[in-house]
């Protein structure tokens, strides 16, 4: 394989993830960095061995310039993801772009158009298409080991202090300055479900709201932030526990410290918790995305799924059943069950898997994405790719569609 050169717009978690991942590989080398925190670059910088040349303050400098790689990884914030997708594409970069796409419909049909007419290959990160069980997972329905697919549970566990990081002190904590939690956290989750039950489904339902993380539910004398409360000791969503917690354990230093703060120190942490956004009470932030729904879907051939996102759990892998007419198949993100109706036997599937979270790969995903992504442009090959510009797009219209539905209390159907 011809090493693939790579931009790296945005230096961040996502980032570095995949640009290490195609380091890792032997087929991609960074050749430039564009990332607006002068910390982030210069460090991207040292460990990709970019010249300060090529490493720029935005995505704009990089553009202005003629095309410097085969192909930009693009991991930006969700809401700046347009214009360098845009643009880039119409200068011939192929282009790894984090998912969501973009945070309106209209910015992600954008890209999609941009992709196809600049004949370049889009590869949204929907990491979970990738992994060695939903490979296992597609291979046993494609069988027909548990007949015709009738219907599909699926629970997303986002997990109690990913939620309180993520979604309520965090970047994504308000659908108007990132975008509704469906799509930031579970657009991964419903396209994983159209490529497991193979279409995009017709009509669809939800419920969810902010039910917790508020003013309300504050336990009596609780302080603003963590630091100051005298009955942080007691709450399970304390700063002080979970962040000072990551110290000493370098991936849990990468993800989620390294969002807190880059001083890697019980003062650098605790100066972070006095100070910043991450200190704060769960019950006294700005948030208001959801922190649990619940989605349904009916498809064209007759087959229905329900989907729950919900913060109230352990973080761990998706958990999934699969009901057919000759059998059953239990899913946890690592081994698959499954249960033959005429003989009654039972057996389990091993997938080789990898851990559940960004931090660690999202089940071997991340790896394999990239490994994809490089091989088709490598090739010139959209092949190796399990989806493309198009096919991301729909299944974000799904996302969009639901969260109308959640809002209106409606039954809407799916723009085809």
């Amino acid at each position: 394989m011809t090493r693939v050169t790579l931009a790296l717009v945005g230096a961040g978690l996502r980032g570095l993830t995949y640009a290490r991942h195609a380091l890792a590989a032997g087929a991609g080398e960074v050749v430039a960095v564009a990332e607006p925190d002068p910390v982030r670059r210069a460090a991207a910088g040292r460990e990709f061995g970019v010249p300060a040349d090529r490493l720029y303050a935005g995505w704009e400098e990089l553009a202005d310039r003629e095309r410097l790689a085969d192909a930009a990884v693009i991991a930006t914030q969700d809401r700046l993801h347009t214009a360098p997708a845009v643009r880039l594409a119409g200068l011939g970069y192929h282009l790894l772009l984090e998912k969501p796409m973009a945070t309106e419909e209209r910015e992600a049909a954008a890209i999609a158009e941009a992709a196809e007419r600049a004949g370049i290959m889009l590869a949204v990160c929907h990491v979970l298409r990738y992994t060695p069980y939903t490979r296992a997972l597609r291979s046993l329905l494609d069988g027909g080991r548990i007949g015709r697919l009738i219907s599909v549970e699926h629970l997303e566990p986002v997990g109690w202090w990913h939620q309180a990081h993520s979604f309520v002190r965090g970047n994504w904590r308000r659908a108007d300055t990132s975008a509704p939690m469906l799509l930031t956290k579970a657009c991964h989750d419903v396209d994983w479900l159209v490529h497991i039950v193979g279409g995009v489904p017709r009509r669809v339902s939800s419920f969810g709201s902010l039910t917790h993380f508020r003013a309300g539910d504050a336990p009596a004398g609780a302080a603003e932030r963590c630091l100051d409360c005298p009955v942080e000791a007691d709450c399970p969503y304390s700063a002080k526990r979970l962040y000072l917690g990551c110290l000493g354990d370098a991936d849990s230093e990468f993800w989620p410290l390294s969002a807190v703060t880059d001083t890697f120190t019980e003062e650098g942490v605790v100066r972070a918790l006095r100070d910043g956004p991450y200190g704060r009470c769960v019950y006294a932030c700005d948030n208001d995305v959801v922190d649990h729904q619940v989605v349904a879907m009916e498809f064209a051939d007759g087959v229905t799924c329900s989907f729950t996102m919900s913060a109230f759990t352990p973080m761990g892998h998706r958990r999934t059943r699969l009901h057919g007419t000759h059998g059953f198949a239990e899913g946890d993100g690592t081994s698959i069950r499954l249960v033959d109706f005429r003989t009654g036997a039972e057996s389990v599937l091993d997938p080789a898997a990898a851990g559940a979270s960004a931090a660690d790969g999202h089940g071997g995903g991340d790896e394999a994405l990239v490994e994809a992504f490089l091989d088709a442009v490598s090739t010139g090959d959209a092949g190796a790719l399990a989806s493309d510009g198009a096919a991301s797009l729909a299944t974000h219209r799904v996302v969009w569609a639901a969260e109308l539905a959640r809002r209106t209390g409606e039954v809407v159907t799916v723009e085809a």
